[in-house]
């Protein structure tokens, strides 16, 4: 039997690096064979009014998602369960998390069967400019309702996932993605054959798919926290002095942790009201952004929450500064590259990934335009990821929450003066201006505070001169090797592009001594 941590005797917490590591490769996976599954939505709903219905529909349950779950519960309840298994031990931790579920449950279950109901008014609500293609809007109500109990699953899985971080197994929450996009792609092969005549309801099968999926991540879950003898028990709802403390954050939590969601649901609501196709480019161009977000800075985030908060319970004040230098230091070492080959590549990126079947050309155009304003925010959008999590575990939410609003606002405010000018791109720089002021904010709060050092600056420099060399290898290829690029497919170009640019990086990174020394530690064990 393996015995488990408790208060008096606790495990020894996971290094950041190796939590990084475990959290990132999984979500490495995942992002690929999310892009398998991306690859396959272009290739059979394209990005006309098919897909964009459906992405209208799917928006929704992942919006409430990440507020509720994702956001608001996971950054809520992690604090408090690690406070708690400090002070009075692992069982009443786990009461904690029996009592946050039940009411999680019961609260959704009520939200799924309003908005049922009000479907109608809450797509259009969300999509304005479908009133004026009506069959557009018929179809995105109709998905909605079908893809709406996706909801309650998905954030009983962020909470047992979260559950399952605080005790250092980051890998299960981590995989738990790659069950929802295997059945998204199912779902996507088969349009053809179940689907090929239901005109813009054809994309009935991955709205299907995605309930499946949801029930596959909370069996895959529920058998991970059974090992571990920390599965929440179902419970009459109770109202207990640890869970009126978790409460009063979760409401500044949620609306914090929604500031990206709500400016993705500005752009969402604007783009409704450009031409179609214009939600699917922003989708398209979205979700490679995602990659080195989700990878770097989503992991990051998950990794530093338990062990800031642990840090705060402990008073240990020079490990939190500690702690998120080495996390900016490991984020700036993908993010930096990351955000110049996205802005110098984003049409072969685009036309590698996406332009097959129903996608055209002109589509990846529009959608690798959205890419580059969106690769300008990523560093802002990493850097937020990095840094929430020391606000949560200090107690502050209101701060994420006063930040989130003000990030709302410039890009509410942006994004009307931008969209009559660049369109569908202008949605995108309003978005990534937003991020840019967040993190801005953020780090100047923490270095008031003393929460945040500059021991990360000289390592980010000598980062960014590995990434110019890069650029520059880049550029040499783009310019001088077109003889090449006329024999090889777009996705092959694309590979060779990668291959070049990343290996010009490494190179040239550890020439300038810019690896971080968590990764260079882990090597030489690796070798010894």
């Amino acid at each position: 039997m393996t015995d488990q941590p408790t208060a008096s005797n606790p495990a020894k917490p996971t290094s950041l690096g190796r939590a990084f590591q475990q959290i990132g490769s999984l979500t490495a996976i995942s992002r690929i064979v999310g892009f398998m599954r991306d690859i396959a939505f272009a290739s059979f709903l394209g990005a006309g009014p098919a897909a964009d219905a459906f992405l209208v529909a799917l928006k929704l349950p992942n919006m409430f998602r990440r507020l509720s779950a994702e956001g608001a519960m996971t950054n809520a309840f992690l604090p408090s369960f690690a406070k708690i298994r400090e002070t009075d031990g692992r069982d009443a931790a786990l009461r904690l998390a029996s009592e946050a579920q039940i009411f999680l449950i019961i609260v959704l279950f009520a939200i799924v069967v309003l908005a049922e109901i009000f479907m109608p008014e809450v797509i259009a609500l969300l999509a304005p400019g479908f009133a004026a293609t009506p069959d557009r809007l018929a179809a995105a109500v109709d998905l909605a309702r079908v893809t709406m109990p996706y909801l309650p699953m998905i954030s009983v899985v962020a909470l047992w996932g979260a559950i399952a971080n605080a005790h250092d197994r980051f890998m299960a929450a981590a995989a738990a993605p790659i069950l929802a996009n295997l059945c998204f792609i199912a779902g996507a092969i088969s349009i053809p054959i179940l689907a090929a005549d239901l005109g813009m309801f054809k994309a009935l099968p991955i709205a299907i798919g995605l309930l499946v999926a949801g029930f596959c991540q909370l069996l895959f879950l529920f058998f991970v926290l059974r090992r571990l003898s920390a599965v929440p028990k179902l419970q009459w709802p109770r109202l207990s002095n640890a869970g009126k403390m978790m409460w009063r954050k979760f409401l500044p939590a949620a609306l914090g942790a929604g500031g990206m969601q709500l400016n993705l649901l500005v752009d969402l609501i604007l783009a409704s009201m450009l031409p179609v196709g214009a939600i699917s480019w922003l989708y398209y161009a979205d979700r490679v952004a995602q990659l080195p977000l989700g990878i770097v800075g989503i992991a990051l985030g998950t990794a530093l929450l338990p062990r800031l908060s642990a840090a705060e319970a402990a008073g240990q004040k020079d490990e939190i500064t500690k702690t998120l230098d080495e996390a900016i230091i490991f984020g700036g070492f993908f993010v930096v590259p990351a955000v110049i080959a996205l802005i110098l590549l984003a049409g072969p990126i685009i036309e590698g990934l996406f332009a097959y079947g129903a996608f055209s050309i002109d589509d990846a155009v529009m959608a690798a335009m959205a890419l580059s304003a969106y690769a300008l925010g990523l560093p802002g959008f990493v850097m937020v990821k990095i840094l929430q999590p020391a606000f949560y575990a200090a107690g502050q939410p209101g701060t994420v929450l006063k930040i989130s609003i003000m990030t709302v606002v410039i890009n509410i405010t942006a994004s009307l003066v931008m969209m009559p000018i660049f369109g569908h791109v202008g949605l995108a720089l309003a978005t990534s201006l937003s991020g840019l002021i967040a993190a801005i904010t953020m780090v100047v709060l923490l270095c008031r505070r003393g929460r945040l050092g500059g021991g990360s600056l000289g390592m980010i420099g000598r980062i960014f001169l590995a990434s110019l060399v890069m650029a520059m290898l880049l550029l040499a290829m783009v310019w001088h090797t077109g003889g090449i690029r006329q024999f090889l497919p777009a996705a092959g170009w694309l590979a060779v592009l990668v291959a070049v640019g990343g290996g010009g990086f490494v190179l040239a990174a550890w020439c300038f001594r810019a690896i971080p020394a968590g990764f260079v530690r882990r090597l030489g064990n690796r070798k010894t």
